[in-house]
């Protein structure tokens, strides 16, 4: 797995062991939810998250911050960077509610693995 452009993310993977990294998302959310975080990363989300990230289900080719299908972020990582933001991501902490961060992060990992 190739950690591209985010020194935060590596470290992490490394503490935690690059299973952990990969592991794929359990159960996939119902349709209405998984709506709601392609609207979210795509453009309700301040920035979007459309704008730096790369993930072909959203149709997004932003240049900035990593190609997440190329990632496949697990859930807590996505729920971290978005709380926590790092490098040249904001936290999200204070513009979505912890619901609409979990939304986000349910879709991406469930556009970014095998389902």
């Amino acid at each position: 797995m190739r950690l591209k452009a985010w020194p935060g993310l590596a470290a992490l993977c490394g503490a935690l062991g690059l299973a952990a990294c990969g592991a794929a998302f359990a159960g996939a959310p119902d349709a209405a939810r998984l709506e709601e975080g392609r609207a979210l990363f795509q453009k309700k989300a301040v920035p979007a998250c459309a704008v730096c990230h790369t993930l072909q289900d959203a149709q997004a080719t932003g240049p900035i911050g990593p190609d997440l299908d190329e990632l496949q972020p697990d859930r807590d990582q996505v729920l971290a960077a978005l709380r926590d933001g790092g490098g040249a991501m904001p936290s999200f902490a204070e513009t979505l509610t912890q619901d609409q961060r979990e939304t986000v992060a349910d879709y991406v990992v469930w556009a970014t693995h095998p389902h």
